[in-house]
């Protein structure tokens, strides 16, 4: 898929849309694109201050930390519907080859996995209740070709990659064991240096495939 964003072509009036842990380039330019596109911006944060740029592109902004299960709980018993949820929780530490790979710089990256968990679990009522309801996370083709100087990394992906493909299956069989179509859809989008923009554009055309065929799919990020 194209890198160019097409909001002015894609309507999504109606959407809600969350944006966990969306103080960074990437955070921006989604709810840039999406609130381009019509859709309402649920954006969080630690910081206010960090958060006003995301206040001045069009974002409901809430301070929460995505790591925190009770504090995404209490924002989606707050939110009346979510049609969206991506966490956008990142950062990087490596280099040092395997000896390298320190206990410290793991726990730095653990936060980017805890978001995945915390808000998955908190939205995933909400996302199932959605008539296209739609979950995806950011990882890295790391995963498929992890490397001894960022194994820590690596490996944090890969576990992130495991829940959301788990998250996937949940909705599959949420949707078999009520008899109805599936609705809602998980997704892992890979990335080897992330472009923004690039992001941006797959998020806006997280409606254009149906749940069943979209649901537990690897993208590769152009």
């Amino acid at each position: 898929m194209s890198n160019h964003l097409d909001s002015a072509t894609t309507d999504l009036s109606g959407r809600t849309v969350l944006l966990a842990g969306a103080t960074s380039a990437a955070g921006l330019a989604v709810t840039r694109a999406l609130h381009a596109a019509g859709a309402h911006i649920i954006a969080t944060g630690r910081s206010s201050e960090r958060l006003q740029e995301l206040a001045d592109a069009g974002a409901q902004v809430e301070l929460a930390d995505a790591t925190s299960l009770d504090e995404m709980t209490a924002l989606a018993t707050r939110i009346e519907s979510v049609d969206a949820v991506v966490p956008l929780v990142g950062g990087w530490r490596g280099g040092g080859g395997l000896a390298g790979q320190t206990d410290a710089d793991f726990a730095a990256l653990l936060p980017a996995l805890e978001a995945v968990r915390a808000t998955s679990r908190a939205f995933d009522s909400a996302l199932r209740a959605s008539d296209a309801g739609r979950f995806a996370i950011v990882s890295s083709t790391a995963v498929g070709r992890p490397l001894a100087g960022g194994a820590n990394y690596a490996a944090v992906k890969a576990a992130s990659e495991a829940w959301t493909r788990a998250v996937a299956q949940g909705f599959a069989k949420a949707a078999r064991d009520s008899g109805e179509p599936l609705r809602a859809a998980s997704v892992v989008f890979r990335a080897k240096a992330l472009d923004p923009t690039s992001l941006a554009s797959r998020a806006l055309a997280l409606w254009d495939t149906d749940a069943a065929d979209l649901n537990d799919q690897i993208i590769t990020l152009d």
